[in-house]
């Protein structure tokens, strides 16, 4: 019997603890949804994002539109003339495009070009792949599938798509520096930078065909991408169920790991497996020789090793950002970001506790993966542009959408505080007049200098002919 009265107590028992907790499931209030305000605040909010950032690039377009008109006369120009406008040896590429349209069948193009013999003196190469011929292919097929020929010379469509991905470009930059900083107005701030100090961000003003305009807007792309889904997908559900230690959480941060630390070894091997060792074997032995590592007396490399877009960069680049403000910014929002990560990594090796959802109030913007990623990227970039001067190219964007991230970012502006431990004003109100006050400063600053020097390159009339050129290729 006594054995009868203990299963009769436990199963009570265990019938009052289900009781009680349908009791707890019952009780527990549901999570409320957003009021409509707030649902349209939002939607507001991103739909003024998204226009000005494609207000931003289309304006981008058509300056550089009217300024090349302005700087060239190219609607005034015949063919001829229109074509010598595109200076350097990047010119050649343009005229594979041609190569491409008068050919009488896409097949019959495809094959002239991977069978060479024109480039190269007695030598027979596949332009295609030594050349990195792919944009003019894809310029080519475009120009014949949509029947542009009836509407549009060439060369203009040539130039059409290359402007449009400058476009494309400049909003790709836009929407990076928004989502990190999570307003728009870093968006416009990295637009204006970028104009400002276009003269080392990009060379299309220079010469049109070449490569990196083609290859730096789908990068810009890649990195915006990338930099909204270490945002949105693991900052906030993975970190979240962490401590759940749910097989998903798991897995998400295997792949963030991935993501922030082993994307680039991996693209690289895949770039080695698709390009020949040959054609790789030029640019590393070029950087032996850069890096004194190697000596040589390979024509070839000398040659690359005379070039002003191989050389250091010279004091009057660090001077130009410096009078546009941007250097000293992004310096400023560089180092606290670093402070800010050896801060959390010191805290997570030492085991003291941390939240896993961060706060405004917390201070913490180096915790952030998008913020470690492009911090590690920008170093990197910023390494490699300090040695060879064409790499600017690349580095100098990500400055412009680096530092109006961190000027325009309440959390940075939180985390420099806490750290000073002002107790005059509350940190988390003045963060926040801070991420609005400086930038807006900034803008009308830039405004005031740099928007009339603007207004006199599309004003003013320019003049370029090169009759002894004109003469030489007639």
């Amino acid at each position: 019997p006594s054995v009868e009265l203990r299963q009769r107590n436990k199963t009570k028992s265990s019938e009052s603890e289900e009781a009680t907790k349908e009791d707890k499931i019952t009780d527990a209030p549901l999570p409320q949804r957003a009021p409509k305000y707030v649902l349209f605040q939002r939607f507001a909010k991103i739909f003024i994002g998204c226009l000005a950032a494609v207000i931003s690039g289309m304006m981008h377009v058509f300056y550089l539109s009217a300024y090349h008109e302005r700087k060239f006369w190219f609607s005034n120009r015949q063919e001829l003339e229109r074509e010598i406008t595109f200076q350097g040896d990047s010119a050649i590429y343009y005229s594979y495009y041609k190569d491409m349209l008068k050919a009488p069948s896409f097949e019959r193009g495809i094959y002239e070009l991977t069978h060479n013999n024109k480039t190269v003196s007695l030598k027979t190469i596949n332009a295609v792949q030594q050349m990195c011929l792919y944009p003019e292919l894809i310029a080519s097929v475009l120009y014949q599938a949509t029947g542009s020929s009836e509407m549009v010379e060439p060369v203009y469509f040539y130039i059409g798509i290359v402007f449009g991905l400058q476009g494309i470009y400049v909003t790709a930059l836009f929407i990076t520096s928004w989502i990190m900083s999570g307003t728009w107005l870093a968006g416009m701030l990295t637009v204006a930078w970028f104009l400002i100090n276009r003269v080392d961000t990009t060379r299309i003003e220079y010469s049109i065909p070449l490569r990196e305009n083609w290859a730096l807007p789908y990068f810009a792309c890649q990195v915006a991408a990338l930099t909204g889904y270490l945002k949105s997908n693991l900052n906030t559900n993975a970190e979240l169920n962490v401590k759940k230690g749910t097989f998903v959480a798991k897995v998400m941060m295997v792949i963030k790991f991935y993501l922030v630390c082993t994307l680039p070894v991996t693209l690289n091997l895949i770039m080695k497996m698709f390009i020949p060792h040959k054609e790789n074997g030029h640019m590393l032995k070029f950087l032996e020789v850069k890096f004194g590592l190697n000596m040589t007396k390979n024509f070839t490399l000398n040659w690359l090793l005379c070039q002003e877009s191989l050389q250091a960069p010279s004091q009057d680049f660090f001077l130009r950002l410096t009078q546009s403000s941007l250097l000293p910014f992004y310096v400023l929002v560089l180092i606290i970001c670093l402070l800010s990560m050896t801060q959390v990594i010191f805290r997570r090796i030492t085991g003291m506790s941390q939240k896993t959802a961060v706060t405004l109030e917390d201070g913490r913007i180096g915790g952030r993966p998008e913020i470690i990623y492009h911090v590690i990227h920008t170093i990197l970039l910023g390494s490699l542009a300090m040695v060879i001067e064409g790499l600017k190219y690349v580095w100098t964007p990500y400055v412009c959408m680096l530092a109006a991230f961190g000027v325009c970012s309440p959390e940075l502006w939180m985390t420099l505080l806490k750290w000073l431990r002002l107790r005059t004003v509350h940190p988390i109100l003045l963060a926040l007049i801070l991420s609005m006050a400086v930038p807006t400063i900034i803008g009308l600053s830039l405004w005031k200098e740099f928007f009339p020097r603007l207004i006199t390159e599309l004003t003013e009339l320019q003049e370029f002919y090169d009759p002894d050129t004109v003469e030489l290729m007639t």
